[in-house]
């Protein structure tokens, strides 16, 4: 374990986040609030002079492995978390620390989920800063780092692949660096694009760039205490289209800004991604047809709470708790769907999925052709047999997790549907879930406990599981 360059790096993040709230600073300062810009710029000092301390001094040896990158990854998520929660205690937004760290771990995860009651009481610097955590947290503070400045002497992979969402990593071009400021300027083209058009809907600039905060980090954290459900069906169709385009592989993207249209639609996971929300639109349609004024009302609701679910963005329109249970299963089964890899959306992933498919058919053709040699093929592509026993060992520890989660926050004594929906919400970076917990309710009637096992279930689904698993592995932590 190179543990002088997991601090340095630490402390490289550090920085980063001490410079970031210098943005929730300003805005507090152009709204006049003290205690904002108070708070803001304690954790600012506090940040930039730990991050100073630990990176000041750089490591002789600043070569590290997979080990490595995936403690640095878990650990710069949990410093930046627990370093980022302290504006909400400081400004008085909240009083208790745990929930304060779970509101910052779901804003940093981009899950979206919130123990607050009343988000419209809340300081504009600190409304700020809920979206804000969604921006950075969504294409990973650590790709942020790569694209400034390559700080790990040729071991940038290791870091990238622990922070990514999905089952592997591939560089768009041969430098890691240039491939981590490609997907930053999609990242932020497509940002800037969204705070345009809400801006032509009328929207005011704060709540324009708020709401394309939490759009394309596929967040949710709302600045209204109905989400987006107070504004207009143009507002909510814009929303609904980013949210889908958020959740696209940005690979795609690079190819089709390339001309390379052919492709880009070649990419299987992309395929699947839109026929997935297309039918999931059109069974909650018909499903729902008779709870809205018009088919039109009706069209525009289905489609943005799919867009919003699959994609794990958290944003309602309506609340899809009073829906019949056949669209309210439709909706839980898109939440472990979650997006497509290489996006900023969370849950399973869509590419992982269409392998385990594929991998259960290629065993029953196998029963039935014992001698013959069957493949899993991905896009024309053979996947190899390293990446199907990855997608097998993620999915099987997905689920413990996923179950022991179920089992601990039970001692709370809610109702089941309010336990399982919270914590598949937590581990696929959701939002909101059911009952208790859906999008007119909040996690706040959770106790300490049951607030820190969704913590780390919303960090282990952020990171991939593994990154935060390793952390409590005595041998990680030895030198070799």
């Amino acid at each position: 374990m190179n543990l002088s360059m997991v601090v340095y790096t630490l402390g490289r993040v550090l920085l980063c986040e001490g410079a970031l709230l210098g943005l929730p600073l300003l805005v507090s300062a152009v709204y006049k609030e003290n205690n904002g810009v108070i708070g803001f710029l304690v954790t600012m000092v506090l940040c930039l002079i730990l991050g100073m301390v630990c990176s000041i001094r750089k490591p002789k040896n600043r070569v590290f492995y997979l080990r490595e990158g995936f403690v640095i990854t878990a650990l710069s998520w949990i410093v930046i978390s627990i370093l980022g929660s302290l504006p909400f205690l400081l400004t008085g937004s909240m009083t208790d620390p745990i929930s304060a760290l779970f509101e910052t771990v779901s804003g940093f995860t981009t899950t979206g989920a919130s123990v607050l009651l009343d988000v419209e009481v809340l300081p504009k610097g600190v409304l700020f800063w809920r979206s804000f955590t969604h921006w950075i947290g969504g294409m990973g503070v650590l790709v942020f780092i790569l694209m400034l400045q390559s700080p790990t002497g040729g071991s940038d992979a290791n870091l990238m692949k622990a922070e990514s969402p999905g089952p592997q990593v591939e560089k768009l071009v041969p430098k890691l660096q240039v491939t981590a400021k490609i997907l930053y300027g999609i990242y932020i083209a497509l940002t800037i694009a969204q705070i345009i058009l809400l801006l032509l809907g009328g929207m005011s600039v704060f709540d324009a760039v708020t709401t394309a905060f939490g759009t394309a980090g596929t967040g949710g954290f709302g600045i209204k205490n109905d989400s987006i459900a107070g504004y207009s069906p143009y507002i909510q169709w814009v929303v609904t289209i980013f949210m889908i385009l958020f959740g696209v592989n940005f690979g795609f993207y690079f190819l089709a800004f390339q001309g390379k249209l052919k492709k880009a639609f070649a990419i299987e996971e992309v395929r699947w991604y839109f026929l997935l929300i297309l039918g999931a639109v059109v069974l909650i349609t018909m499903n729902t047809w008779n709870l809205f004024d018009s088919v039109a009302d009706t069209i525009r609701h289905a489609s943005f709470q799919v867009g919003s679910i699959i994609t794990t963005t958290g944003y309602a329109t309506t609340d899809f708790n009073l829906w019949p249970q056949l669209s309210k299963t439709i909706l839980v089964i898109l939440m472990f769907a979650g997006a497509c890899a290489g996006s900023t959306g969370g849950g399973i992933k869509i590419s992982r999925l269409v392998v385990l498919c594929k991998t259960v058919r290629k065993e029953i053709w196998q029963f039935i052709h014992p001698t013959r040699v069957a493949k899993v093929s991905v896009g024309g592509k053979t996947v190899p047999h390293e990446v199907v026993r990855s997608i097998n060992v993620f999915f099987a520890t997905y689920m413990l997790i996923f179950a022991a989660s179920v089992l601990l926050i039970s001692l709370d004594n809610l109702d089941p549907t309010t336990s399982f929906t919270a914590v598949v919400s937590a581990i696929n970076n959701i939002g909101p879930g059911l009952e208790l917990v859906g999008p007119t309710g909040n996690f706040s009637c959770f106790s300490w406990f049951s607030k820190l096992v969704l913590i780390f279930d919303m960090l282990a689904g952020r990171l991939e599981i593994f990154p935060m698993l390793l952390l409590f592995k005595r041998q990680t932590w030895k030198k070799f």
